[in-house]
C-alpha cells in the first residue's frame, strides 16, 4: 500500500449515538462524542481520523460528523434535502453512512421498500455531482433485514459495504464490560474495544480500496 496515494481531504460521517451523542446527564452520558467510548480519541470516528491523518503523511482531513438518528427514527417522512443540505454542501470526498440501530423494525414489505428508497435518496444527495468514496456499514446490533437493505443500496451506488454484525456477539465489545453505566442502553453501546473493532473493520475496507 502506497501512503502517498491515501489522500483524504474532506470526510463526512453520518451516524447516530455510536458516531456522536451530545451530553444527556439524565441517562448518565456527559460527553459529546461516540457513546460510550471513554474518551473522544477512542471512539471509532476519531480512531479513523487518526488513521487518515497518518496515511496522508500527517495532514489531517477536514471532517464533518453528523448524528442523523432522527432520520433513522423518522425515515418514512424525514425531509432529506432540507435537513441534510449542509452535509451535502460539504462536498466530501469520502462518505461514511453508519446507521441502522435506531430504525424501527421493518416488518412489512412496504416499510422495507420505503427504507430502501430513502437511504438511496440520502446517499445520492450527499454524493452530489462528485464521485466520493462511499462506505456503508451494517448495524452494531445486527438486523438481517435492515442490514440487507443497506448493503443492497450501497452496492447499487458502487459503494463498499462493511459488515460489523459479528461484533455484538462478543461481550468485550460492549461498554458494560469496561465501565459501569446505570443506563442499560448506554452500557450496551460499544466501549473502547468495540469502537476499536469498528474502526479496524472500516479502515480495512478503506485501505483495501487503495
Amino acid at each position: 500500500m502506497h501512503t502517498t496515494r491515501l489522500t483524504f481531504r474532506k470526510i463526512l460521517f453520518l451516524g447516530n449515538s455510536i458516531t456522536r451523542h451530545p451530553p444527556k446527564p439524565e441517562i448518565g452520558w456527559t460527553n459529546n462524542f461516540g457513546m460510550a467510548a471513554s474518551a473522544q480519541e477512542k471512539d471509532y470516528v476519531h480512531l479513523l481520523l487518526q488513521r487518515f491523518t497518518h496515511a496522508a503523511g500527517g495532514k489531517a482531513p477536514e471532517a464533518r460528523i453528523e448524528n442523523i438518528a432522527e432520520f433513522e427514527r423518522e425515515y418514512a417522512t424525514y425531509q432529506i434535502a432540507a435537513r441534510l443540505k449542509d452535509a451535502a454542501a460539504f462536498q466530501a470526498d469520502t462518505v461514511f453512512l453508519c446507521i441502522s440501530e435506531n430504525v424501527p423494525k421493518l416488518a412489512t414489505q412496504a416499510e422495507q421498500d420505503r427504507f430502501k428508497v430513502v437511504v438511496k435518496e440520502l446517499l445520492v444527495l450527499v454524493k452530489g455531482n462528485g464521485t466520493p468514496a462511499l462506505y456503508v456499514r451494517s448495524g452494531f446490533w445486527p438486523d438481517e433485514v435492515k442490514d440487507g437493505i443497506l448493503k443492497q443500496v450501497c452496492t447499487e451506488l458502487s459503494g463498499t459495504f462493511v459488515d460489523i454484525s459479528h461484533l455484538d456477539a462478543d461481550e468485550k465489545n460492549h461498554a458494560r464490560s469496561e465501565q459501569k453505566f446505570e443506563n442499560s442502553d448506554v452500557a450496551g453501546h460499544p466501549g473502547d474495544a468495540g469502537m476499536a473493532a469498528i474502526a479496524e473493520a472500516i479502515w480495512g475496507a478503506v485501505a483495501g480500496k487503495k
